[in-house]
Order: C-alpha cells, then structure tokens, then sequence
C-alpha cells in the first residue's frame, strides 16, 4: 500500500492510497476460497467447487465486498499510522479500480481538536421547579370532562360559541373547488380554531336548516402554500346544532378513570402535571449548561463537519419556507445574513458536540444496548402497528441508529456534568416554567 498525504490543515487532513492489483487479487482469492467451503452447487461435492466457476457467479458481489473492506481497514490503518485522531467517518472516494489494475482512493478525515474540560464544580446554574396549583388541575380535569361531554341537539336557540355545529361545506376559490375543502356531516366545535381563522366565526348565530356563505382568507403562513395567502368562499349548509354538556366530576367520573375518590383523582392529576414540570425544568436547565459552555470553550473545530452541519440546517430552513410558500426573498434577513447566523449555529453545535463527546470518553460514558433497546421499543410504540418494521429499520440502518444513540449519549453526558456542577432550585409559576426562553440553540446536530 501506498500513502501519499496530499492536503495538511489545522483540522483536516486528505489522503492518496494506492493498493497494488496483486495485493487486491490475493484478498479476492481467499475470499472466493472461504467462500466454496460453504456453498452448494449441483455436481459438486461440498467444499469442491472450482474456484473459476464461484468467480463466474459470485465474482461481482465478492470483488464488491473485498474493495469495501479494503478501503475501509487501509483507511483506518492509514490515519491511525499518522498518530490522528478522526473527528467523524472519514469521507472516501474510490477513483481508480478495475479488475487487473491498482486500486486508488481518497481519503479525507477530519481531525479531533485538543480539547480540555474544565472545572464541572465551577458551574453554577438554576434550575426552575414549580407546583401544580389548583388552578392547574382544575383546567385538566375540565378538559378530560370536555372530552367525555355529552352532546344535545337544541332548536330553540341560534349557534354559540363551544356548541358543536354539524355541517356541509363546500370551498371555492375564483369559484373553483379546491381540494381538501369540502366536507359532510362535519363536527365542529364553535371556538375551537380548528377551521381557518374568521371562518367559526362567522357561524355564531345561525339556526340549524340555514345555508350561509363563509369568507375568509388563508394565512400567509398556511400549511398548504397553494392556499396561503388566498380568499376563499365557503357554502355552509348547517344542518344541527348540539349543544356540549361536559362529563361531572363525581365519584363515578373519579372511579372510571381508575381513582377510589375525587379526591385521589385530583392527587394523581397533580402528580402528572408536576412530572411535566419537572421535564420542562430539565429542558430549561440543559439549555442553560449548553449556553454556559458555548460560552467557556472557543477552541477550533473542523470546516467539513461545519459544512455538513450547516447544509442539514440550511435544507431544514428552505425545506419549512417552502412548506408555507415562502422564499428567503420574504425574510426580514438578506441570504447572506441569513448563511452568517445559521454558519455561526453550525459551529456552536459541532464545538458542543465535540466537547460532550470528549467528556463521554474520558469519563468512559457510553449508551448500553439495553438503553439503545429501550429507545427502540419507545419509538416503535409511537407507530401501533407497525412496530415490527420500525425495529426492523433501526437493525438493519445504522445511520438512523446512530441517530437514536446521539441523543441518549449526550442526555448522559449532561447528567454526569450537572451531577458536579453547583444548582440551585428557584419555584416560580407554571406560566414562567412553561414559558418559552430567549432564543437557544442546543448541541443536537444532523451528524
């Protein structure tokens, strides 16, 4: 093998290797002979097929499978022989092999920049904790009572606001139907907002058996960008009128929902509610030890994971303008502003993602299988009936399981630094908790 490095930067290193044709052929051959131990032909006793008729049928898939494994071990053999450090998966690219010839290839690998953690104890962070008040609960066991109301046709009085109105309607725009805007036998809940803004509206105060014609605009920012921003008419045929009447909440109501009183039923709604506060005081924390960090370590990190992260988040930004029928033309920013801030982001989440990852191994943190497992089944069950497949995806795609790992890796790793750094506990109001904070971007990263 051959090793030329043709590029030396801070960060980044680029590699030539040439394989001699003969060293290929050889890998090739014992493939092939391991190969006809086990396979089966017709007139062949077991382990006797001709090696000349195995590369006739399988010499495609086996010099496939050799080259792969070659420019994978010589790769790596090739950067650890320089003394490197890889940041992420070398990039490669074969640009010489056919059967006979050398084989060539690039390697480009970037490096792991010195990074030295700090001081964890130094840390001093606040952590938000808030209770569930009555009034928290109150609102939830309104809404589970809302859900279980029953529902009564009334005729002596015109549509409120929170009666359900049952409707036909038909959309036009330009006096042509659209698709997705009609509907029969339509349940609609007066206040909701489930409809387009304006059009609920315009139903208070009609009586069942009266046709109307809705108007409305759609927003700017409409989901369907075919709509956005578009006048459309709506002939609204109204044909009952129910009127909601929420579930009570009584011994039986508490007893249906599996609690022995109203009482234990509002314990076990508090309970629930204060473990959400207590997920959303995790999250307002780690925000709060992510921007601490991006703060303490500037150290340099490599332009080709710069790169990759911002092109996941450039495509995630035009991929949602475009969602809702928007161009970076309708941003309150110039493109160039635009590549400035989100380039900036990129480096916050590589320089973080660098420095957890440098935390998880000098401190020999990792994700267990049974983690990794518990994360799959957890996903599987966001999917009934289809879980099997979604197991199946994450076994055989190691890049969506990397995806699930990444996550659980620096979860863990933050753990391990909030463990040592000094918190202090600060009640405020579920309004505050919930509130969202000035604008954070955390470590997660496309890679």
């Amino acid at each position: 093998m051959q090793v030329t490095q043709t590029v030396e930067e801070e960060l980044r290193r680029e590699f030539k290797i040439v394989v001699e044709a003969s060293d290929v052929e050889e890998k090739i051959v014992a493939r092939l002979e391991a190969l006809r131990r086990d396979v089966r032909m017709p007139g062949f006793r077991p382990g006797k097929v001709p090696v000349t008729l195995l590369r006739k049928q399988y010499g495609r898939a086996v010099i496939g499978e050799v080259i792969e494994k070659i420019v994978s071990e010589e790769s790596d053999k090739a950067i650890s022989d320089q003394g490197l450090r890889a940041a992420s998966q070398p990039k490669v690219d074969v640009n010489q092999f056919d059967e006979g010839q050398d084989l060539q290839f690039n390697v480009a690998v970037d490096l792991m920049p010195e990074i030295v953690p700090g001081d964890f104890r130094k840390i001093k962070l606040t952590r938000l904790t808030a209770e569930a008040a009555d009034s928290d609960i109150d609102a939830v066991l309104a809404r589970m009572a809302k859900e279980e109301a029953t529902q009564t046709p009334v005729n002596d009085r015109p549509a409120a606001s929170g009666d359900v109105v049952i409707i036909d309607f038909v959309g036009r725009i330009d006096e042509t139907e659209f698709e997705g805007g009609s509907g029969t036998d339509f349940s609609l809940e007066l206040g909701s907002g489930r409809f387009v803004p304006g059009f609920e509206d315009q139903l208070i105060g009609v009586n069942a058996g009266d046709q109307v014609l809705v108007k409305v605009c759609f927003p700017d920012g409409y989901q369907n960008s075919d709509l956005a921003g578009r006048n459309a008419e709506f002939s609204v045929d109204v044909k009952e009128i129910r009127e909601l009447d929420p579930a009570t909440i009584d011994q039986a109501f508490a007893e249906a929902h599996g609690q022995a009183s109203v009482e234990s039923l509002r314990a076990a709604v508090k309970e629930r509610i204060e473990r959400q506060y207590v997920g959303a005081g995790r999250v307002r924390l780690k925000r709060a030890l992510l921007d601490h960090l991006a703060e303490s370590y500037d150290f340099p990190v490599p332009p080709g994971m710069v790169d990759k992260e911002f092109e996941g988040i450039w495509a995630q930004l035009t991929e949602e303008m475009t969602a809702h029928g928007k161009t970076l033309a309708d941003a309150e920013q110039s493109e160039e502003e635009l590549c400035a801030e989100y380039l900036e982001i990129a480096r916050r989440r590589v320089r973080l993602g660098l420095l957890l990852g440098e935390v998880g191994r000098l401190n020999n943190i990792s994700v267990e299988p049974d983690e990794l497992k518990r994360a799959i089944m957890a996903r599987a069950a966001q999917f009934p009936g289809k879980e099997k497949e979604v197991v199946a995806m994450y076994r055989d795609n190691a890049e969506a399981l990397m995806a699930l790992r990444g996550p659980i890796f620096e979860d863990k790793v933050v753990d391990f630094i909030l463990a040592m750094a000094e918190i202090e506990d600060k009640q405020v109001t579920s309004e505050e908790l919930l509130r969202e904070p000035d604008e954070a971007v955390d470590s997660s990263s496309s890679g």
